[in-house]
């Protein structure tokens, strides 16, 4: 049944909204609903599998409650009209795809040929950190002195520069890139850190993730961006990962908290001991939770940023 209702909540005095709903297996819906909850915390969960018929008046419930898919569950988010939606669903499925879940995801009310498009109009060049400038690949942008672009053409991968998590991460990014050092880019999405770091000086970068949708999008926009020192497969966190002697100069992880916790205990053995992991996606309740395993696991932090409730790390290994 519908356990929460979305009830105005944080967006009391908006009229218009958009609802994203992800629908996954009954088994699914938990670890769904904590990555729906990343993006508000006013839910609709429509799970229907509790009804007992045997207890209840049948003509008293709706016809469509009856005949539900009991083994599926759905949840919903609602954002403003006037919010990228694009990047919502993006990002829902990013962490579904790394936590290994099959979501069907829909924008209630808004057409396929919408979807693929008509988030465009929210995307335009953004600066980020001293110099990074992130460019839709549609928009003409005339680059000034000092300024380091990156042409992006997202797709269906999350990754745009506009999200908090990205934006951290690629700060953090500007400050730890030495040149020709050495990159490892987990969860790669639209490639767009691992391009960031390439255009910032390093110099092989590998880039990997779960998700073969991602990886053909950050493909061709490595390509566009002519970055032919990053290397992009596709691996399910650390099982596929080139190893490369001696271990990466820079390892980044723009995922979730549950997601670098499961990574942590592998991560070492592709760091050297002046080896810096940036680590994003995590919100800020979980934080503690993720500095906790980092230092359980020999790791020390060695910067933490947050951006309007969310957190970025940069780690290295305790000496």
């Amino acid at each position: 049944m519908i356990d929460k209702d979305y009830v105005c909540g944080e967006y009391s005095d908006v009229k218009e909204w958009h609802q994203i709903r992800a629908t996954v297996k009954l088994p699914q819906l938990d670890m769904l609903t904590a990555i729906m909850s990343m993006l508000s915390n006013n839910l609709m969960i429509e799970d229907y599998s509790d009804i007992d018929l045997k207890t209840c008046y049948g003509d008293l419930i709706d016809e469509s409650i009856l005949n539900a898919d009991k083994t599926v569950a759905s949840v919903s988010v609602f954002l403003p009209c006037e919010k990228n939606y694009n990047e919502a669903v993006d990002f829902i499925r990013a962490r579904c795809a790394e936590e290994g879940i099959a979501a069907e995801i829909e924008v209630v009310g808004v057409n396929e040929e919408d979807w693929a498009n008509s988030w465009k109009e929210y995307y335009k060049p953004l600066h980020i950190g001293e110099k990074i400038v992130i460019v839709p690949a549609w928009e003409r942008y005339d680059k000034k002195e000092g300024e380091v672009i990156v042409t992006m053409d997202p797709g269906m991968a999350f990754g745009t520069g506009t999200h908090e998590t990205t934006r951290l991460v690629i700060g953090l990014l500007e400050r730890y890139t030495e040149k020709g050092s050495s990159v490892l880019d987990v969860g790669t999405g639209s490639g767009i850190l691992a391009i960031c770091a390439s255009k910032l000086g390093a110099g092989q970068c590998y880039a990997y993730d779960i998700d073969p949708v991602a990886v053909r999008v950050a493909k061709d926009n490595i390509e566009s961006n002519a970055c032919d020192n990053i290397v992009c497969e596709q691996s399910d966190l650390l099982k596929s990962v080139e190893k490369i002697e001696g271990g990466y100069d820079l390892v980044t992880a723009n995922i979730v908290a549950d997601i670098i916790l499961r990574m942590i205990p592998d991560v070492g053995q592709y760091m050297h001991e002046n080896t810096i992991l940036l680590a994003s996606g995590i919100i800020a309740e979980r934080a503690d939770d993720v500095v906790s395993g980092f230092e359980k696991n020999g790791f020390q932090i060695v910067e933490r940023v947050l951006d309007n409730g969310w957190c970025a790390l940069a780690v290295k290994k305790a000496k």
